[in-house]
Formats: C-alpha cells, structure tokens, sequence
C-alpha cells in the first residue's frame, strides 16, 4: 500500500546505495554524540531565577556523561546560567543576529556572547522561521557571521507534515543545507540538527528508521555537494518530541549522531535518559 514514505526523490534513491557502502564505517564512526536541550522560552518549570537554579543544580549533580552537551537558556538567562553551570554543560544561545551591534532592537550579539563565554548559538529553528518569518538568505548570513567571529552553531533544518506526506522532504531540506554550505569555511565549528516540524512538541515522533533514512539522505548529499570528508565527521542531531522511551532506538541509527531535546530537556531524569542512550550507543 502506498505510505507518505512511498515517494522518494532523487536524492533519497541515491543515497541507498551510498549508504550502503558506507554503513559499516560510519557505525565505526569517530563522531562524538552530541546532546542539546532547548529550554525554549522557559525558565526551567517555572518562571523565576530559582526555577532556573533548580533545573541548573539538578544537571549539574548527574552523572557527567560520555557525550558533548549543551543547553538553551532563554536569553534573560544566559549570564547566570552561564555563571552556574558545570564545566562539563556547554551554555548556548537559542538565536543570534548576523551583526556584532547597531540598530538592531532585541538582538543577541554573537560576539558579546564570546565576550560573556558563551560559544554556541542555534541558528534557524523552525520556530524562527514560521513565526518570526526569518529566511534562508538571514540564516546564511548568520552563520557567515558566526564564522567569522569563532561561534559554534547549530542551523536547524526540517519539513512540514504536508511536505514529508508529499515525498518532498529533501526538496525542502536542500536549499536549507544550501544556505548553510554557501557560508561555511570552518565545519569544525557546524552541528546540523535534523527536527521535522511536524514532530516539534506535538509528541509525533518520526520512527527510527525514518530519522535515520533522513539523516543519511542529508549525509549524501553533503558527500556528493560538499565532500566525503565533511559528510563523514559532521554530527547530525535529531530533534522532535524525543524523550526517555525513544531516545534509544533513535540513537542507534549509525547516521544519528545525537539529539536536540525540547520539553524533555527541562526534567533532569528525562534529559539525562536521551544523552545516555546517544551515548553509549555510539561509545560501546
């Protein structure tokens, strides 16, 4: 019977076969699991300075994981999040603007952000883009800046539930990984995070063999457009409702190379059970 998966585009058919070749080496990978929480516009579970210092202490007095992490406090909260914070906790915006100052009200400065120590930044969440309207051509222009400047970035990119069902989600994803390849010099300092929209916060999760199909796709076609070189060491993260009771079956996806986790990043216990799986799944 014919599924929304059933149409796939050239590039996905392509990708089969380089996946195939390429399985066996990329489960070998030397990619470190890499796991973001995105606190979003929320100040932990409430929405106070002390609702932030509980959620920051209880990260803190887990156990420190055998994967990269980093988190999304909101931007009032940078500083003392930033202040907090284990060393083993990298702090990171939730957004920054392709200029260091100027006119720009309500901005965040990529470069008063190093200036605080805060060295990542995500860039391009579908939130950004279907509410505050922000383009390709802002993004790319960010992450030229961000560049410059040293920042790590995370761009998010991801299809709509009508594009997915349409069989067009690498049409959709491919001027958005344009964008991004056209301002990168430096992919030492890029983590791409793969979130179908439909999947964000409406507890919808894409099964794993379809993260992973995606994430494979996405690896081909950085291979065939950039190179094998920098398909091969760039982390993909997934994104979109992951929690404790898919986080490993996601993570086991060999093109799967960590998670960035929305509401579940805001409770300590779920948070710790998705970068666990992404790590010791990739680290074993």
């Amino acid at each position: 019977p014919t599924t929304i998966f059933s149409n796939l585009s050239p590039i996905m058919m392509a990708s089969r076969t380089f996946r195939s070749a390429k399985a066996l080496k990329r489960f070998f990978s030397t990619r470190t699991p890499i796991v973001g929480g995105n606190w979003k516009l929320n100040a932990g579970n409430g929405m106070t300075k002390d609702s932030i210092d509980e959620l920051v202490k209880g990260l803190n007095d887990s156990k420190i994981p055998s994967c990269e992490m980093f988190i999304c406090p909101p931007t009032l909260y940078l500083e003392r999040v930033q202040n907090s914070a284990a060393s083993h906790l990298a702090v990171c915006a939730q957004n920054i603007y392709s200029e260091p100052k100027g006119a720009f009200t309500g901005e965040t400065s990529g470069d008063m952000l190093l200036d605080m120590g805060i060295k990542w930044a995500l860039i391009g969440h579908s939130e950004r883009r279907d509410i505050f309207g922000e383009s390709d051509e802002l993004l790319g222009a960010k992450i030229a800046h961000a560049q410059r400047i040293g920042l790590n970035v995370v761009p998010c990119i991801g299809e709509h539930k009508e594009e997915r069902e349409a069989g067009k989600t690498m049409d959709v994803l491919v001027p958005q990984l344009q964008a991004i390849c056209d301002n990168v010099s430096d992919w030492s300092k890029i983590v791409i995070a793969y979130e179908p929209v439909w999947a964000i916060g409406t507890g919808l999760t894409a099964t794993p063999e379809q993260a992973q199909d995606t994430h494979a796709d996405i690896r081909t076609w950085l291979s065939q457009n950039v190179s094998a070189e920098v398909a091969d060491n760039l982390r993909i993260q997934y994104g979109g409702s992951v929690k404790d009771s898919n986080s490993a079956a996601l993570a086991a996806g060999p093109d799967i190379d960590g998670f960035l986790v929305g509401g579940a990043s805001l409770k300590v216990i779920l948070f710790a059970s998705s970068h666990y799986s992404s790590a010791i799944l990739k680290l074993l």
